[in-house]
């Protein structure tokens, strides 16, 4: 009967690969708004890279398929929210750096809180 309980609780390796690849991907995308903030800081560099990363959002938004277009809204709001960061409108520059912050530090906590997640499903598996 303990077998059968253990079986049970064994992931299937295709929800471990799905499990890793999410925590590779908000670990990334936390990394990558946290270079986005650090650029941000800089007034010509900052709108540089925040219209750039804003126009790669607008060309994922067209894109048929629809986890693309998922990506390309937050690919947008992140570049959106780099350019307001250095409109020199005091309220709207502290709001947009501090939520580029925010989307950050919550982007890793969850990579990290899928990665251990996932560790202990391959921990599990052998």
């Amino acid at each position: 009967m303990n077998d059968n309980e253990n079986i049970q609780n064994i992931p299937s390796t295709s929800s471990l690969s799905k499990l890793g690849i999410t925590a590779i991907g908000y670990t990334a995308g936390g990394v990558f708004l946290l270079l986005l903030n650090l650029l941000a800081r800089f007034r010509g560099l900052g709108l540089i890279v925040g219209g750039l990363v804003c126009l790669v959002g607008i060309g994922s938004l067209l894109s048929k398929d629809p986890a693309d277009r998922k990506a390309g809204v937050i690919i947008t709001a992140a570049g959106a929210l780099a350019v307001l960061s250095k409109s020199g409108i005091p309220a709207i520059t502290a709001i947009s750096s501090t939520l580029l912050s925010i989307g950050a530090i919550g982007l890793l906590v969850l990579g990290i809180i899928n990665g251990v997640k996932f560790f202990i499903g391959l921990k599990k598996r052998s």
